[in-house]
């Protein structure tokens, strides 16, 4: 009797054993089948929000073509894409696709018109240029901050990659690396560039580069593209001053203080330690800034109280400075920290 009460107690708690053991394995498939289920709205939502953002702005995308004459005489013919930033028929693209010294530029937009445009404003050391043209209903891209973009964060290209064939192409990937310099041809240098994996083909310079809120934080840039995987993007806030000007004016007068400055990303290219601030390479005699006293080897803290440290930074204040405005520097000179006062004048 005993041994027959010994062998029901075995068996029930065997089952007891039994039942916990596969009451564990159905909590963690239900755990793991949750985080798949997680995992795929996760993604089916940044799929969403990638095709929301592309759809806002695709209408504001144009492809350009614009013919020049290279140093041999020949007629070359460019084909890249530009943004519209202003209902009135403003558009902004690469300096390198079109320019003061282009001629028969033409303006493909959304509704399959083309359209002539004449440029308005270029700046070769930023590869900017704003061209115009004569067309209603106009819808313009909306620009968001390009100093608060962080590395990690989704990125959104859209151009014409390989000409017209592919107009307006929508590839994503993610912000790599802010605040990037990189040497264009021999010493010419581009500064404080967004980078991106998000594919950024030949055509597909002059296009904006977004986020997933549909803002424009870039003006991509082929010219600068060195390898597969890795693009640049010129970001925005450079030409928010300008856009200004030119819609408020019609015109934007470069401010210049004569000065060839460098930021601690190119530390390495100068052969100089600084900490921070702007390194004046070189000053030009005559200039507002050799005027107000400063020179080469000082190095600009802050303009008017704001705090400087790439050179965009220095571009930005000067832009909003403008022609004729005198602008309070603050600078480490051989002597200590000084302040200069200069007036910028207006680029020849």
């Amino acid at each position: 009797m005993k041994k027959f009460k010994l062998i029901i107690c075995t068996f029930l708690i065997n089952a007891l054993l039994i039942s916990g053991l596969t009451g564990c394995k159905t909590t963690t498939s239900k755990i793991n089948n949750n985080e798949t289920a997680n995992a795929q709205n996760n993604t089916a939502s940044a799929n969403s929000q990638i095709t929301t953002a592309a759809e806002k702005v695709m209408p504001s995308v144009v492809s350009i073509t614009a013919t020049y004459v290279d140093n041999n005489g020949n007629t070359v013919q460019g084909v890249g894409s530009g943004m519209i930033i202003d209902s009135n028929g403003y558009i902004l693209t690469n300096n390198h696709v079109a320019n003061a010294g282009s001629n028969n530029i033409t303006v493909s937009l959304y509704n399959g018109k083309d359209t002539s445009a004449k440029p308005v404003w270029s700046q070769p050391s930023l590869d900017l240029s704003i061209i115009k043209i004569n067309a209603p209903n106009l819808t313009p891209v909306k620009f968001g901050d390009s100093s608060k973009v962080r590395i990690g964060e989704n990125a959104i290209a859209i151009g014409n990659p390989l000409g017209l064939n592919f107009q307006r192409t929508v590839t994503s990937g993610i912000i790599s690396a802010v605040n990037r310099t990189i040497e264009v041809s021999e010493g010419t240098f581009m500064e404080d560039l967004l980078q991106t994996d998000a594919s950024i083909n030949p055509g597909n310079s002059g296009g904006p580069l977004i986020n997933i809120y549909g803002n424009v934080i870039g003006i991509n840039s082929a010219k600068v593209s060195s390898a597969e995987g890795i693009g640049f993007s010129i970001p925005t806030n450079i030409i928010k001053p300008v856009i200004k000007s030119i819609k408020e004016t019609g015109g934007f007068k470069t401010p210049v203080m004569g000065i060839v400055g460098f930021d601690k990303s190119m530390s390495g290219y100068l052969n100089t330690n600084f900490d921070r601030g702007i390194y004046i390479y070189s000053v030009s005699s005559g200039s507002s800034a050799y005027n107000a006293g400063i020179r080469k080897g000082d190095i600009i803290l802050s303009m008017n109280g704001k705090n400087i440290t790439t050179v965009n930074d220095l571009r930005v204040a000067l832009y909003n400075t403008g022609v004729g405005n005198t602008v309070k520097i603050r600078a480490i000179t051989s002597s200590g920290e000084k302040d200069f006062n200069v007036t910028p004048k207006a680029a020849s």
